[in-house]
């Protein structure tokens, strides 16, 4: 691998300003790695690295971020868009593009888990679309492959924490009993970091999660049994994935189009198949219950941009 004294170049990160973006700057600058932040409001980022403008919507604003980096971490998607598909596949196109004329020698991507062999969600089939696309102009990909990441701002997590808030008792739809393997947003920053410079990952696809497969429905019941809650699950098969999006809505602050999205692809189990990635970024991942207390301590005690 090679170090941050070593390697030549700064390091982008384009959603620098998201969830899980701002950790990731956060613990690049902490390992010593030159960082960029990109972001469409440089004058307002208030985050660690250095603001530089650029929008992956907008091809002409990328290669000034893009120039002179060794590598770009792609951590951006427009889920609260009901053309979201379109302007993913667009928006990866012209970074991957970018980034080949700049010189840039790894892109690393944070995208979905889900089994092909399975009928994938739309959100999760443009998921696995972005990965080829910012891949086609030649620069090598590393994919990092996630479920559920648990802490505080995440759109997953935060469903899951705001329903067992406001909610003693809840209606429930058949995706509650989807099994995934939710992961911490720490233990995520910690492989985004891991596998970067690694030779072992270019050009790799890994599945990433934490150490326990469970349902939706236990997730919010372990959620409830932490806040010492009481929570009454009553499964309702038919209620479908519009009405749920619009329940979503109406007891939670998730935008009704991006809970659409997620509702969609809470069909799909998603589980590590893979678990390749433990050889290469070693360490032991936090269990559930330790990733619900960490978020829920950040939640109340937020944490600096």
């Amino acid at each position: 691998m090679t170090s941050p004294e070593s390697a030549s170049g700064p390091v982008l990160v384009a959603g620098a300003s998201g969830f899980v973006g701002r950790r990731l700057v956060r613990a690049l600058t902490g390992a010593g790695h030159e960082v960029r932040a990109m972001t469409r409001h440089p004058d307002t980022y208030e985050g660690e690295g250095k603001a530089v403008f650029g929008d992956v919507h907008d091809a002409d604003s990328l290669p000034a971020a893009l120039a002179g980096c060794r590598a770009a971490y792609y951590l951006v998607h427009s889920l609260d868009s009901k053309d979201f598909e379109r302007l993913d596949a667009q928006a990866a196109t012209s970074f991957g593009r970018a980034a080949a004329e700049a010189g840039v020698r790894q892109i690393v991507y944070l995208g979905g888990l889900g089994s092909e062999a399975d009928e994938l969600s739309t959100h999760l089939r443009s998921r696995r679309e972005v990965e080829g696309l910012l891949g086609a102009a030649g620069v090598p990909v590393t994919v990092l492959r996630a479920g559920i990441i648990v802490g505080s701002g995440g759109i997953s997590w935060e469903m899951t924490r705001q329903l067992v808030d406001h909610l003693p008792a809840m209606v429930t739809p058949r995706w509650v009993r989807t099994k995934t393997q939710p992961i911490a947003v720490a233990d995520v920053v910690r492989y985004l970091v891991g596998v970067l410079d690694e030779d072992q990952a270019i050009g790799r696809v890994f599945d990433i999660g934490g150490p326990e497969v469970l349902q939706y429905v236990t997730m919010m019941r372990r959620v409830a049994a932490i806040k010492e809650r009481r929570l009454l699950v009553v499964p309702v098969p038919l209620l479908t994935p519009g009405l749920s999006s619009r329940w979503l809505a109406l007891v939670t602050d998730v935008d009704t189009q991006a809970g659409r999205s997620l509702v969609d692809s809470m069909a799909n189990e998603v589980v590590v198949q893979d678990d390749s990635i433990r050889g290469v970024v070693p360490f032991e991942p936090m269990g559930y219950d330790e990733a619900v207390r960490v978020a829920l301590a950040e939640h109340d005690a937020p944490e600096p941009a």
